[in-house]
């Protein structure tokens, strides 16, 4: 539902007025700093249109809100609804290719079999490659009517300039927002073993044993949701091919997600490493991205430069990138910890 998510109300708002005055967009780019984010509001948008029961109607009778509990919504957000389609990188190239771009443009140009509004939800759109990205010009420009486009991004940056003015940009709010109690707690844990810890090469890979076993349970986590999603645990008699083909999707969105949320784990790190970073130019709590743990900040801050600080943050940002490529994993973040200064 729109109610879950205050800190975006200024969007939501947005969105659900457009619905009352029918003036909804045939093309959204969602812009902010936590895809899981953007999906749910995405999300949240496909039910919305599409609720059998919704909890409020405009004047019009339009949906401003779902239920969450229809068969509509049931089935969106269980990733199983024939009109409301999703597309993401693909595992190896970490790219939108031109085929599931095909793919997607036919799907929504079908006629809708079970909805009021066929969507399609481009995730980290910023992935699709020229090729995808000319080929799905046309159809973004107009799309079928009683459909709608979204593409979520958290790197705008790297999109065609033909691929955003053709959309209607929403900016969701602030940086640090996104980060989850649960990123959150972890990074407590993490800040606290860092100022605890001696500056010794020890120390330092007690804390990347921290973020490897960080990263192997989110996985699992991963790997166990979209799995029981997947309809290979409901149907037992698929054709050999449809077989393999959803295997293979599943083995794509499964490192998709992983890859997302290890970006989102580093960039969290690197936002506390911000906050330090601040504390040795002028402490206090303002300003910053992660204010309880201010006093871990503060300890680090005592014992490095400024200097030290800055070079920090720098190190998370060429570690972000590495990871975008195919370099490998492990190696590249005992790397950029070990250079790291604490």
């Amino acid at each position: 539902m729109f109610t879950d998510f205050p800190e975006q109300s200024r969007v939501t708002q947005l969105l659900q007025r457009s619905i009352e005055r029918n003036r909804l967009a045939h093309a959204y780019l969602f812009t902010g700093g936590s895809l899981d984010e953007l999906e749910g509001v995405a999300r949240t948008l496909a039910k919305t249109l599409n609720c059998q029961n919704p909890t409020r109607r405009g004047e019009n009778g339009m949906p401003l809100d779902c239920c969450d509990a229809c068969d509509s919504c049931r089935r969106i957000e269980e990733l199983n609804h024939p009109d409301i389609s999703w597309v993401r990188p693909e595992s190896k190239s970490r790219i939108i290719t031109i085929d599931q771009m095909r793919d997607l443009m036919q799907t929504v140009n079908l006629k809708a079999t079970a909805a009021e509004y066929k969507v399609g939800i481009i995730v980290a759109a910023d992935r699709l490659n020229i090729q995808a990205a000319n080929a799905f010009l046309k159809t973004l420009e107009e799309p079928p009517p009683k459909s709608t486009l979204i593409l979520l991004t958290t790197e705008s940056s790297r999109l065609l300039e033909t691929i955003i003015s053709r959309c209607l940009r929403l900016n969701f709010a602030g940086e640090a927002a996104h980060f989850s109690k649960d990123q959150v707690a972890w990074l407590s844990a993490f800040g606290d073993m860092a100022a605890k810890a001696d500056r010794n090469l020890l120390a330092r890979y007690r804390l990347l044993g921290l973020i490897m076993k960080r990263l192997t349970e989110q996985k699992e986590i991963i790997e166990k949701a979209l799995t029981a999603r997947s309809p290979l645990e409901r149907y037992d008699d698929l054709d050999p091919k449809m077989r393999e083909k959803l295997e293979d999707e599943l083995t794509a969105a499964v490192e998709s997600e992983y890859r997302r949320q290890r970006a989102e784990l580093i960039s969290a790190l690197q936002w506390w490493l911000r906050d330090v970073w601040l504390q040795t130019l002028v402490g206090g709590a303002d300003m910053l991205c992660f204010p309880d743990l201010l006093a871990t900040a503060k300890t680090i801050a005592q014992r490095i430069s400024t200097t030290d600080a800055l070079e920090n943050i720098q190190h998370m940002d060429r570690l972000l990138r590495q990871l975008n490529s195919n370099v490998q994993e492990a190696l590249a973040l005992e790397v950029g910890l070990l250079k790291l200064k604490l």
